[in-house]
């Protein structure tokens, strides 16, 4: 059924307390090159730090961005049913249909850089649980997602988006934020697809009443993951911790994908080192999730639309920073002084 090498929440626990780090070599390689190219030390500013940052990654002093891959992963949630979100579920697979016929905003990033894109819609016809209720998922289910995240990712790929789309899914995000995090509810939810004031109280009220059904989520990320995430969460909670296996750097989308990825940092502190934020959300709890994390976003164009697009848009960041390390000439290769 998988080729995932874990069949239970104990046995992904136990792989993410062993993933590899970056390559020194090509890192201490990739810093001392830089020092050497044709400009100003630091005159690229954070584009030299991310040149470096990605050669240690992908074991190369002169890396290049050549196969990225976008995946975006759908799945349906119980707790739309509550009313938390501005548009109803049957989007999700409207959307799925968008994506596949290339009418979306991330096809149009993807393609515009150069990236593979792969739709992966999980069970849509069966949503999680209400959460509000109990647990959102059971062990089965959320390690099955965590698989199919995991199995999504091309081992050939050298850069990793992983976007998402499910109607409900920034209250889950919230939810698994304020479980990771804590704060008040009211600190993480946003307006999502576009919900008023009473929208928004009825967010915050579902979020407080998730953990409150939930408690052990406070203590467990992995749980707080099952608890209170959806299918697609942990589809890209699965692909982001795969990459890291592969040694593939990973640029994390909006407010969303980072509520998945801090399962990660949360359950093995360091398991986001191979990984960028790409853009801050114009969702609000986005940024406070990213100091959190402490991580700085590449962009912040006040995007909010998920699927991977901010991510998608970051690429050509990451893309420029490697040309420069590695198409650069350095002083002595262009027979320029340095002084």
């Amino acid at each position: 059924m998988s080729d995932a090498p874990f069949t239970s929440l104990a046995g992904f626990r136990t792989l993410l307390k062993s993933l590899n780090g970056p390559d020194g070599a090509a890192r201490a390689a990739a810093e001392a090159r830089n020092g050497q190219l044709t400009k100003p030390p630091g005159a690229l500013g954070r584009l030299e730090d991310l040149g470096i940052w990605y050669a240690g990654w992908r074991g190369d002093a002169r890396a290049q961005v050549t196969s990225p891959q976008v995946i975006v992963f759908a799945a349906n949630h119980g707790v739309a049913a509550r009313g938390v979100s501005a548009f109803p579920a049957e989007v999700t697979a409207q959307m799925v249909a968008n994506f596949r016929a290339g009418g979306a905003a991330v096809n149009q990033l993807a393609r515009t850089f150069g990236a593979r894109m792969d739709v992966h819609s999980i069970e849509l016809e069966r949503p999680t649980a209400d959460f509000t209720t109990g647990p959102a998922m059971t062990e089965a289910e959320v390690v099955a997602a965590l698989a199919i995240g995991w199995n999504a990712v091309d081992p050939a790929s050298d850069l990793l988006v992983a976007g998402e789309m499910g109607i409900g899914n920034t209250t889950s995000a919230a939810a698994l934020a304020h479980a990771l995090f804590g704060a008040a509810p009211t600190d993480w939810v946003g307006r999502g697809t576009g919900v008023d004031d009473a929208g928004l109280a009825l967010k915050a009220r579902v979020v407080g009443e998730g953990l409150a059904a939930n408690p052990g989520a406070a203590h467990d990320p992995l749980e707080a993951l099952r608890c209170l995430g959806g299918r697609e969460l942990a589809a890209v909670a699965g692909a982001i911790a795969r990459a890291r296996q592969l040694s593939i750097p990973v640029v994390l989308d909006g407010f969303i994908c980072t509520s998945a990825a801090a399962v990660l940092e949360r359950a093995a502190p360091g398991a986001l080192d191979h990984a960028v934020a790409g853009h801050v959300s114009a969702e609000p709890g986005h940024p406070r999730l990213l100091a959190a994390l402490d991580k700085t976003p590449l962009l912040s164009l006040g995007m909010r639309l998920g699927e991977g697009s901010g991510a998608a848009l970051a690429v050509a960041v990451v893309q420029a920073a490697a040309a420069c390390l590695s198409g650069m000439a350095t002083f002595a290769e262009a027979g320029v002084s340095d002084g």
